[in-house]
């Protein structure tokens, strides 16, 4: 499949073809990745995931709810593509609004994993990373809010990275969890994701939570050779599979055989992060999802007799399980008598755990975390959500404390032939850092 950098250099003749070629996998691959095309623009064609707005094109964010409604405004992710030569090209499926790691709660239904049909391509972000592993995209955009870009291109073998929060701008995203989202670049390699990268970060001035700073391009600076101190976190690997183990084991050889330094770490336990994100980022969810309502966006119930009415049905219709559960905790956990107990305190947590990592930083250069406990799961396999949200222990906590962080494939396992992948995290805004690891890393790895 042609690169990003490739397909940069490439004639609007021959992106045609690209293009063509693009939808031809699509179809052969039967993946549900690519649930819309768009053949308007005539940059590089970039795959964007259903919750990021892009002027005249339908955005559901993968649910009934808002199935109608029309984009009147790019994000402003979606210009800077346009002003250097890239072109929303697709739509990519996704759980429904970003609230899953499996892209099984899309009101279009799953996403296959390329690698094995009957297993899931992770969340959710799923339909971004499916694609690009399966030659049906170049490169895609897609969010992360607990883990959404780096454990679907985990689970597909593919890189996904995550920016320092505020470093790419949320306008134009459909809000999840508005203190945990970014918006990042899934890619076959690292040299594609800081390309992509560079691309769409920036300071905008419609996001107030965008950092206002000087950034100069990263993807020309990239340097493999650089030295650096990699912290491994023993406790953290001690819970994942004994798959991922071995992936660890071989990643530190690796590291090693570069050149880097290795630290041995402990962490706080992971329960405290899944406990606080999932207060945080459903309470947060539960407000901005108030909008939705029958009157403004979208679908509205039919026969309805009172405005009371049309709110109640257009949720219970509109919404699927996962994100009427959501709702229901996040509201929980702002109500009267609750909140001091529950989101109050969770806060508090959320600052304990940007500590710890600030304490790591100073000893360590990076850190080097599973993304996932294990290999992705059978399709129809997590019937308990609890399970599912154990599955993000290992990436929520650098969304509660707003870190960049990068997914690499390591290797396949050797009894499902099914791809691993790890996490280096940085501080915030050492992005150039976090690619030079992780271009290091690659190198040495030589994942296929």
């Amino acid at each position: 499949m042609i690169t990003l950098k490739e397909a940069l250099k490439k004639s609007k003749e021959e992106l045609k073809e690209i293009k063509q070629e693009l939808k031809n996998r699509a179809k052969e691959n039967g993946l549900n990745a690519v649930i819309a095309w768009d053949e308007s623009g005539d940059g590089v064609p970039i795959l964007i995931k259903d919750n990021i707005q892009v002027k005249n094109w339908s955005v559901t964010s993968g649910s009934k709810i808002l199935q109608g409604y029309i984009a009147p405004y790019d994000a402003t992710v979606i210009k800077k593509l346009r002003k250097n030569s890239l072109s929303p090209f697709g739509r990519a499926n996704m759980d429904e609004f970003a609230m899953g790691s499996t892209t099984e709660s899309s009101f279009y239904g799953p996403t296959l994993n390329p690698h094995d049909k009957t297993r899931v391509p992770g969340g959710s972000s799923g339909g971004s990373a499916a694609a690009v592993a399966a030659g049906e995209a170049i490169a895609a955009l897609g969010s992360d809010t607990g883990g959404s870009i780096r454990q679907p291109a985990a689970f597909c073998g593919v890189v996904g990275m995550k920016p320092t929060y505020g470093m790419v701008s949320r306008f134009g995203l459909s809000a999840y969890a508005s203190s945990l989202d970014q918006i990042g670049p899934i890619t076959q390699n690292v040299e594609d994701s800081a390309i992509l990268f560079d691309i769409i970060k920036g300071f905008d001035e419609k996001d107030s939570t965008s950092a206002n700073l000087d950034q100069e391009a990263i993807a020309p600076k990239i340097n493999p050779d650089e030295k650096f101190k990699v912290g491994v976190v023993d406790n953290y690997i001690a819970q994942a599979s004994s798959k991922v183990q071995k992936a660890y084991e071989e990643a530190i050889k690796a590291l090693k055989t570069e050149g880097h330094e290795i630290i041995h770490l402990n962490m706080t336990n992971t329960k405290y992060d899944i406990a606080t994100y999932y207060i945080i980022a459903t309470a947060e969810a539960a407000t901005n999802l108030a909008r939705f309502d029958g009157v403004r966006y979208g679908n509205r119930a039919k026969d309805i007799k009172n405005v009371e009415e049309l709110f109640y049905k257009t949720r219970s219709q509109g919404f699927g399980d996962e994100v009427k559960r959501r709702i229901l905790l996040g509201n929980f956990v702002l109500s009267s008598g609750y909140y001091d107990a529950y989101y109050l305190k969770a806060q508090k947590v959320r600052h304990l755990i940007k500590d710890e990592f600030n304490k790591i930083f100073s000893k360590v250069d990076t850190i080097l975390l599973p993304v996932a406990p294990d290999i992705a799961p059978k399709l129809n396999s997590i019937s308990d959500p609890l399970e599912m949200y154990k599955s993000d222990m290992y990436t929520i906590a650098i969304n509660l404390v707003g870190l960049p962080a990068i997914s690499l494939p390591v290797m396949k396992d050797s009894e499902y032939n099914m791809p691993i992948g790890l996490q280096f995290v940085c501080n915030a805004f050492e992005e150039q850092r976090l690619f030079n690891i992780a271009s290091s890393f690659e190198r040495s790895i030589n994942y296929k």
